[in-house]
C-alpha cells in the first residue's frame, strides 16, 4: 500500500487536520495528530456549531412575531440566555460524547493526541510540546487554525469575539458589534432577535464588502427596517469603561462621536494561529500572517504542507476539508492534486439570511460579458406562504458561453438554495440546462430556475415563455 512507512505528523486537531488524518490514513501512512485543546476546533467548539445553534433560538424567537398573521395567539417569548447557550452547547456534547468523535479518529489507527497545548519546530522535520515531549515525521501538515483579531486601539481588551458569547450570564440590553462582516453582522442578527438594542460599526463603506453589492444593499435595509443601528464608514477609535457599561469612541467622515453600550463584540479579522510555532526552524514562510503555500499547499519547506485557515486562502469548513484532503495525497503520494476554489457556496445565520457561490456581478463583470437574472420571492408560492416574501435569488452568466459564474440569495433559506447553484456550476452546467430542471412546487428553491429562465430570454435562447409566478405573468 502507497505510504505504509511514511509517517505523517498533523498539527491540529479541526476539520483541516481531521480530514487530513483520515485521508493520509487511508493511504496507508503512520499517522499521529497533535491538538492543543480538543478535537474539531473552532467550527465544531467555540464557532458555526454553537453559534448556528443559538441563531435557532433567536430564529424562534423573531418568528413569534408573525404568528397573528396566521391566526395564532399568545404572549411573547422571554428568552433565557443560560438556557440557550447551554442548549448551544448540547451539540457540542453531542459530537464529543454520543458520537465519540476522538474514539472514531483512534479507532482507525491514528495516534492523537489531545490538551496538548502548543507546540513549536524544533528542527525541519521535529516539533516539542511544553512538557518536553516530541514527535519527528517524514511530512509535517500544520492545520492549526485562527483566531478572532482584536483591532490595536485604547481598550481592545474590554471587547469580547464570538467565543465569549457562552460565558454571558445575561443578555446585555445595548451591543455593539465592531465590524459588518459575515461573522460580524451574524453576532448583530442574532441577538437583535433575541431583544438586544444592536450597533454595527463597519468601517467600510458596506456591510459583508466582499458579497455581490445587491446582498450588501439588501441586508442593510433590512437590518434598518428591523430596528438595528448599520454605522458604515464608522471606525472604532477606543473603548473605556462607563459605569456598568462601555463607552466606544468612533470616528467617520463628519466627525467623531461615541455611544455607550453593555457589551462589544470585535469581527474584525481572523488571523492564524502561528504563533509559538517557530516555524523559521522548519524553513517555513509566513506573509502577512498566513503561511504561503503553493497550488499544492505545500509550503516553503518541501515536505510541509498547510491546510485551513492558517493558510489564510477561503476560511470556511467546507475549504478546510477539500484542503485537508488535498495536503493529505501530496504528502503521502506526491503533488498529485491541486487545491481549487471556484465553486464553494456559503451561507449566513442572519436575518434574512444570504447565501453566495462563485463570482459578484462587479468581479465576473471584468472579464465576462454577463447577463443576470434575478426572482424575487414575492413571485413563489412557498416564500408568500411561509410569510417571508422579502428575498431574492440573482444569477450571474456568461453571454458566450452560457455557463454560470455566481449565484447569490437572500431571504429564508438561502443557505440551503444557493446549494443547488453551486451544484449546478460544478457539473458545469449551462444556463439553459439549469432553466429546465424540473424542481419541486412549492420550494424556495423554484427560484433558481426562474431566474435562470430569465436569463435564457435574455440571451435569446430555449425560447422559455416569461417566468410564470403564482400571481400571473403580470404580477396580478
Amino acid at each position: 500500500m502507497p505510504g505504509t512507512d511514511l509517517r505523517v505528523l498533523i498539527l491540529g486537531g479541526g476539520p483541516a487536520g481531521v480530514t487530513a488524518a483520515l485521508q493520509a490514513r487511508e493511504l496507508g501512512a503512520r499517522v499521529t495528530v497533535l491538538e492543543a485543546d480538543k478535537i474539531g476546533g473552532t467550527s465544531l467548539n467555540r464557532g458555526p456549531a454553537p453559534v448556528r445553534t443559538l441563531a435557532r433560538t433567536a430564529r424562534l424567537a423573531r418568528d413569534w412575531s408573525s404568528w397573528a398573521e396566521f391566526g395564532l395567539r399568545g404572549p411573547a417569548p422571554e428568552p433565557d440566555l443560560a438556557v440557550a447557550i447551554a442548549n448551544s452547547e448540547r451539540v457540542v456534547g453531542h459530537a464529543h460524547e454520543r458520537k465519540d468523535l476522538a474514539g472514531r479518529v483512534r479507532s482507525t489507527g491514528i495516534d492523537l493526541v489531545e490538551g496538548l497545548g502548543p507546540v513549536g519546530f524544533t528542527t525541519p522535520h521535529e516539533v516539542a510540546a511544553a512538557d518536553g515531549r516530541s514527535w519527528r515525521a517524514d511530512r509535517v501538515i500544520i492545520a492549526v487554525g485562527g483566531h478572532a483579531a482584536r483591532l490595536p486601539i485604547p481598550g481592545a481588551d474590554l471587547a469580547l469575539t464570538y467565543a465569549d458569547i457562552s460565558s454571558l450570564t445575561r443578555l446585555p440590553r445595548r451591543i455593539a458589534v465592531i465590524g459588518g462582516a459575515d461573522t460580524g453582522c451574524q453576532i448583530a442578527s442574532i441577538f437583535a432577535d433575541l431583544g438586544s438594542e444592536v450597533t454595527i460599526f463597519e468601517a467600510g463603506p458596506v456591510l459583508i464588502p466582499s458579497a455581490d453589492v445587491s446582498v450588501s444593499s439588501a441586508l442593510a435595509d433590512a437590518f434598518t427596517e428591523r430596528g438595528l443601528t448599520v454605522a458604515t464608514g464608522t471606525l472604532a477609535e477606543g473603548l473605556a469603561p462607563e459605569g456598568n457599561g462601555l463607552a466606544i469612541r468612533y470616528r467617520r467622515d463628519d466627525g467623531r462621536g461615541r455611544t455607550v453600550v453593555d457589551a462589544a463584540f470585535f469581527a474584525v479579522g481572523w488571523p492564524a494561529n502561528t504563533d509559538g510555532l517557530n516555524l523559521a526552524a522548519a524553513g517555513v514562510a509566513v506573509e502577512r500572517g498566513a503561511v504561503i503555500v503553493d497550488e499544492y499547499l505545500r509550503t516553503s519547506a518541501q515536505h510541509i504542507f498547510a491546510a485551513g485557515d492558517v493558510d489564510g486562502h477561503v476560511m470556511l469548513v467546507q475549504t478546510a476539508r477539500m484542503e485537508g484532503r488535498t495536503a493529505a495525497k501530496n504528502a503521502v503520494l506526491g503533488l498529485t492534486r491541486q487545491a481549487t476554489y471556484d465553486v464553494v457556496p456559503s451561507g449566513s445565520f442572519t436575518d434574512p439570511e444570504y447565501g453566495r457561490v462563485g463570482r459578484t456581478e462587479a468581479e465576473a463583470g471584468r472579464d465576462h460579458d454577463v447577463v443576470v437574472g434575478i426572482a424575487r420571492y414575492d413571485d413563489l408560492l412557498r416564500p408568500v406562504a411561509d410569510g417571508r416574501p422579502d428575498g431574492f435569488c440573482k444569477l450571474i452568466a456568461d453571454r458566450d458561453t452560457h455557463l454560470i459564474l455566481g449565484g447569490h440569495v437572500l431571504g429564508e433559506y438561502s443557505a440551503e438554495t444557493v446549494q443547488t447553484v453551486a451544484a449546478a456550476m460544478a457539473a458545469g452546467m449551462t444556463v439553459e440546462q439549469l432553466a429546465e430542471l424540473q424542481l419541486a412546487f412549492p420550494t424556495f428553491t423554484e427560484g433558481v430556475s426562474m431566474a435562470a429562465q430569465m436569463i435564457c430570454r435574455e440571451i435569446g435562447i430555449g425560447r422559455f415563455p416569461q417566468a410564470w409566478s403564482y400571481l400571473g405573468p403580470d404580477g396580478d
